[in-house]
């Protein structure tokens, strides 16, 4: 991975962390966007996949990476709280 694909993550994660903490009423800092950002994504293209679901073009890439990031969100609370 070069250092604009590594740039281009961490924007996108910190965008999906983002809008995924708006919808599930979460605050956070960037850190904690991104994370949850990387983590979402890679968690909704599991389960997408899993479902049979083949993802093309970026809207359709930010829908099934925010869904992922607000089961991620859900998971960690079902777990830590």
């Amino acid at each position: 991975m070069n250092l604009f694909g590594l740039i281009g993550t961490l924007i996108m994660g910190a965008l999906v962390g983002w809008l995924a903490g708006m919808l599930m009423g979460e605050g956070g800092g960037l850190l904690r966007n991104i994370i949850i950002g990387v983590a979402g994504s890679a968690v909704g293209g599991i389960v997408a996949s899993l479902l049979g679901f083949y993802v093309y073009g970026v809207v359709a890439n930010l829908i099934v990476n925010v869904a992922g990031a607000c089961l991620f969100i859900l998971i960690g609370r079902k777990l830590f709280r």
